[in-house]
């Protein structure tokens, strides 16, 4: 694999993130590469800029930063196929991420440049809010990417912190969810913030939805796993006058009022996530940042 262009994407809020960039940019340029670089966070997209630079898209995409800086990328990435080689540096969990060690080693560049990795196809999931109008529903923001999850919660300045919303799968009604949100989660997401509301783990190499509710007021509210065909159509409950935000990856994507209606569904794009170790074991990760199985890793000292 010859890379002509490589971007560096850094955590804008991290100073060791910064120095590692610089560091990595002259490596880079000494392979007689050409090198792009910039901070990414929440709060801006420098991602256009980086495109008006050069006509070439970058054969990768290095990202330094944690599973956040990751999922920031991803969004913006993926529908240009652009893989993803990410470290993390000033993050934490890093379930996304290799050790930052790795960039260190004398043939890392070397194993790159010889096409010596794999590159994993991530699930990626797709929202769309309409508006009703003439009992037509009318898209009027965006559609938003996540590969991660979505979920729904409470506008900030609503009095009472809980939610009501309609659930169909499929054109079916399935349930109405009274409590703090709901959670749509890709098996890459199924350790993050589903797995905090008690939704269960999936392989990544599934293709697949969870459905998990926030704090639900009824026992009988538990996750749900979907095909990945499914079409998901979430809707407030009319009586209730209130205000839904959907999060996009943790990101803030619209208000959802009375009227509207939000769409999740199975997206068209895939992140390309490139791993440098052809016997990493997904299991092995699991245990290692979520403390599992701490008797058997004791026994291997």
């Amino acid at each position: 694999m010859t890379t002509n262009l490589i971007w560096i994407l850094h955590r804008s809020d991290s100073d060791i993130a910064y120095k590692e960039t610089l560091y990595c940019k002259k490596i880079i340029e000494s392979y007689g590469k050409k090198v792009l670089y910039s901070e990414i966070s929440n709060e801006t997209n420098n991602f256009n800029k980086l495109f008006s630079l050069s006509e070439d898209l970058p054969e990768i995409a290095i990202v330094l930063g944690g599973d956040g800086t990751v999922l920031r990328a991803a969004r913006y990435l993926a529908p240009r196929d652009i893989p993803i080689l990410s470290f993390n540096v000033g993050g934490n969990l890093g379930f996304l991420t290799h050790d930052r060690q790795i960039l260190k080693q004398e043939n890392f560049w070397e194993r790159v440049s010889n096409n010596r990795f794999n590159i994993q196809k991530r699930m990626m999931l797709e929202a769309t809010v309409f508006k009703e109008k003439n009992h037509e529903k009318i898209p009027f923001k965006k559609s938003f990417f996540a590969l991660n999850d979505f979920y729904l919660r409470s506008f900030s300045d609503e009095i009472a912190p809980t939610c009501s919303l309609e659930l169909e799968i499929d054109g079916e009604a399935v349930d109405k969810y009274k409590g703090d949100g709901l959670i749509f989660s890709t098996p890459t997401g199924s350790t993050a913030y589903s797995m905090a509301a008690g939704g269960p783990i999936l392989h990544p190499s599934l293709d697949a939805i969870i459905v998990s509710a926030i704090c639900p007021m009824s026992l009988a509210s538990r996750p749900i796993v979907v095909p990945p065909e499914s079409q998901l159509l979430i809707k407030p409950i009319r009586e209730k006058r209130q205000k839904i935000k959907l999060w996009s990856d943790g990101s803030i994507g619209c208000l959802i009022e009375n009227n509207d209606t939000c769409l999740i569904k199975k997206s068209n794009y895939l992140t390309s996530i490139i791993t440098l170790d052809e016997n990493l074991s997904y299991y092995k990760t699991i245990t290692q940042k979520l403390h599992w199985a701490s008797s058997l890793n004791d026994s291997n000292k």
